[in-house]
């Protein structure tokens, strides 16, 4: 990420979204984000919860985030350093299968037809029942929720999920190179308006702290400070699930494509 993002309380609503598979039945997720981090910062307790029920996941960033940090590394080694403190993050997760897209630069993703083939290429080869991404939609109450590498990124998958991975006239020469159509079943959104889902990650917090520890560029400045940020964000969104007092939580927007 390009600053230290600002955690929204992410509170549940009555908004009718459809109801997420149990997770000993997703057998693969994939998740695609923008930047090395982003995905940690929203989602890293849910993403060890789905390694411990036995899911294959999936990271798939489309740019190695060389805006990002807050010394003066020289830019032209900030992408080696963040792919390799992603890839360190994914391990303190259980996650081995990091990937990044090539071509595109930190703060100019775009959700361009070529971004998005890509993605389908990944959806088609690894064959996710359940894709998490961030949020198309911007939030002007909560800018920093809405960086516009996020929105590209985010608008792209949900353009890959739907309809492009599963028509086989979309880069009908995918199909030739051994990648026929593929049908998701559900889209996880972060960082949405709306929330329909809420994980209990408390039991995984520790996971996560490490993981953004291992994010030492853009989080060390933080200190002992970072941990204590990752609580009140995560403890406030379990007390609008109205969880008990002392849970950890992280919320998603949750919506079902296909059965």
């Amino acid at each position: 990420m390009t600053d230290t993002p600002r955690q929204p309380v992410e509170r549940p609503t009555a908004v009718l979204w459809g109801e997420p598979l149990p997770d000993d039945e997703v057998g693969r997720a994939l998740v695609v984000a923008a930047h090395p981090d982003d995905a940690d910062f929203g989602a890293a307790g849910t993403l060890a919860s789905w390694v411990d029920a036995g899911i294959e996941v999936t990271l798939l960033l489309c740019t190695r985030g060389e805006q990002g940090g807050f010394d003066d590394t020289p830019r032209s080694e900030m992408p080696a350093i963040r792919e390799r403190e992603q890839k360190a993050a994914s391990a303190e997760l259980g996650v081995t299968d990091v990937r990044f897209i090539d071509g595109w630069s930190d703060g100019w993703l775009v959700p361009a037809p070529e971004l998005q083939r890509a993605i389908v290429a990944v959806i088609r080869e690894v064959r996710p029942r359940r894709v998490l991404c961030q949020s198309p939609e911007r939030i002007y109450q909560r800018l920093q929720a809405s960086h516009p590498d996020h929105l590209a990124a985010g608008e792209a998958t949900v353009r890959a999920v739907y309809p492009a991975a599963e028509n086989p006239h979309a880069w009908p020469e995918l199909v030739d190179e051994g990648l026929p159509p593929w049908k998701v079943t559900e889209l996880w959104l972060m960082a949405h308006r709306e929330t329909s889902h809420v994980v209990d990650t408390t039991d995984r917090f520790e996971r996560k702290v490490r993981a953004l520890q291992a994010h030492a560029s853009q989080t060390s400045h933080l200190g002992d400070g970072l941990e204590q940020m990752l609580r009140q964000w995560n403890g406030a969104t379990a007390a609008a699930a109205g969880l008990p007092e002392g849970r950890l939580a992280e919320a998603f927007a949750v919506t079902r494509i296909n059965q």
